[in-house]
């Protein structure tokens, strides 16, 4: 692996606990001391480097379906919040362990253990509405603004605090579901940067109006909250769960309890038209047929329906391995029959596993008794590709595609079962099924692995290269980004536009990859020479 971040992780704390270590150093100018608020723009490049940071230590969890999902909720609270116009990004982390937080640019973090740990959408709606106000209130900001003000750089910090924090095993609560700003588990003891009471507050208090203008339910964070507060009390005494430091500095009070209950008593949920759950707006139901969800799951107050097929999906792509999330799923059916919920969730577990014959086995039931579940027919079109039913896959992918020709999740499931195929006319629909979601993919790495694929099969190299190059730069590996792309312009078939592109983006990565060098970050295997004329990024 290369470009490690546990060197930064170190020099965060070293930055820290030794201040006048690091000014005599001269630590680099990323962060240091300007004696004024960040730019949006500066945020937002802080937030997308610590994004593909994060990915490339395999923190971040990528998929169509559970990134839809988290961004329809996450959006309509940001629409809901008290700064309509500021840009949000969520994203979903592997861990289990029950944690969140905000970090510069609008950009917040999941883990997937919060999600596992909810009963229902609300509860995460409020996790993420106490992070929006995080962001809304200039709470992230400020923070930065106090390490620049210190000369602690804000990227080395951020990263640094988060991994800490993750490799920890910290649980996560109201208090601490922000800590991972400049806080990381071992890096509490001195000049820690983090939320005061006042902030605290501020963000339940306003997190609570959003939930309930977004339509769920204002009780849920104090639900949430309580929720927190067992998991706390079961971890105690154990020394692998044992409770954050920062909870044991700023503990969940049962007056911080009781504030956000009266708060969400004096609220009414605003009336919300979910595009899962309202009768028509699903392509896949005929008018006026509603949308059931999975039978035994509870439905919180302005729950989208697709919630419970969410957190089952997480629980198998969470798992260290899809065989230890079946095992999972015979331990839980053990204590009582598994729902439809858990259904689907052991059906893509034998995805996962390359049991697709399973997986079809679990599905068929499933998707007669939930028609109109995109979850189902998505999972069911891969089963059936998988199992040899090639014409059946297409037809059902096809049919969902005309009606939902701009779905992200659809769209990029089927360009990958097309690749599969590895065949230049596989390559070539797979562009088509693609395009019409070009207009807004710049960050989107999912879609330029497929993207690359597809092009790449279909005998489009200078497409495919660019794609690979931008899937490399998205993954926290702008180094070697930079150097696909110069390989790629001494390609002689160019055209003048596809250098011109190529061109754009170099001006655009180098000053990233500069920085990068100025504190002393390097990809090891462009040092050593490992990357060719034809190297594209290989996922990890």
């Amino acid at each position: 692996m290369t470009l490690r971040l546990l060197p930064i992780a170190f020099a965060c704390a070293l930055a820290i606990t030794t201040g006048a270590v690091a000014q005599e150093r001269s630590l680099p100018d990323i962060g240091s001391s300007a004696g004024s608020l960040l730019s949006p723009v500066k945020q937002a490049e802080y937030g997308a480097m610590v994004l593909a940071q994060l990915r490339h230590e395999g923190y971040v969890l990528d998929d169509p379906l559970l990134d839809g999902w988290l961004n329809d909720v996450g959006q309509r609270l940001a629409a809901a919040s008290n700064k309509p116009q500021q840009s949000f990004t969520f994203f979903l982390l592997r861990e289990r362990q029950i944690n969140a937080f905000a970090t510069l640019g609008g950009y917040i973090a999941v883990n997937s253990g919060l999600v596992l740990a909810a009963d229902h959408e609300d509860e995460v709606a409020g996790v993420l509405a106490h992070e929006i106000s995080h962001v809304t209130q200039q709470h992230v900001l400020r923070g930065a603004e106090k390490a620049q003000r210190e000369s602690l750089p804000i990227l080395l910090a951020t990263l640094g605090a988060i991994i800490a924090a993750q490799k920890a095993g910290g649980n996560s609560s109201g208090d601490a579901a922000s800590a991972a700003l400049m806080t990381g588990m071992g890096l509490l003891q001195q000049r820690q940067i983090d939320y005061t009471r006042d902030n605290e507050a501020e963000a339940d208090r306003i997190g609570i109006r959003t939930l309930a203008n977004a339509g769920y339910d204002p009780a849920a964070m104090a639900e949430f909250f309580v929720t927190l507060q067992s998991v706390v009390r079961m971890n105690q005494g154990d020394e692998r769960s044992a409770v954050p430091g920062y909870l044991q500095t700023h503990p969940l009070t049962l007056a911080r309890i009781s504030e956000a209950r009266e708060r969400a008593a004096k609220l009414t949920p605003a009336v919300h038209a979910s595009t899962s759950s309202t009768p028509g707006s699903n392509p896949l139901l005929p008018p006026g047929l509603q949308l059931s969800l999975p039978t035994q799951t509870r439905a919180g107050v302005g729950d989208t329906g697709d919630f419970a097929w969410a957190r089952e999906r997480l629980r198998v792509l969470s798992a260290p391995t899809p065989a230890q999330a079946i095992r999972e799923y015979q331990q839980l059916r053990t204590k009582k029959p598994l729902d439809d919920a858990s259904r689907y969730g052991l059906a893509i577990a034998h995805q996962q596993a390359n049991e697709p014959a399973q997986a079809l086995q679990e599905l068929t039931p499933l998707l007669q008794a939930h028609p109109s579940s995109l979850w189902l027919q998505i999972a069911i079109g891969e089963a059936e590709a998988h199992t040899g039913k090639i014409t059946e896959a297409e037809r059902r992918f096809e049919t969902l595609l005309a009606r939902m020709p701009t779905h992200r999740a659809l769209a990029l499931t089927y360009a990958r079962l097309l690749g599969e195929r590895n065949t230049r006319e596989a390559g070539l629909r797979a562009v088509a099924v693609l395009r019409p979601l070009l207009g807004n993919t710049a960050a989107d790495l999912p879609f330029q692995q497929a993207y690359a694929r597809a092009n790449e099969i279909a005998g489009d190299p200078a497409r495919a290269g660019e794609a690979w190059a931008e899937a490399a730069y998205l993954s926290g590996r702008p180094e070697q980004a930079l150097v696909q792309l110069n390989n790629l312009k001494k390609n002689q078939t160019l055209d003048y536009y596809a250098r011109a592109r190529i061109d754009a983006r170099i001006a655009a990565i180098t000053p990233t990859v500069l920085e990068l060098h100025r504190q002393g970050v390097r990809d090891e295997e462009v040092r050593g020479g490992k990357l060719g004329f034809d190297a594209k990024f290989t996922p990890r």
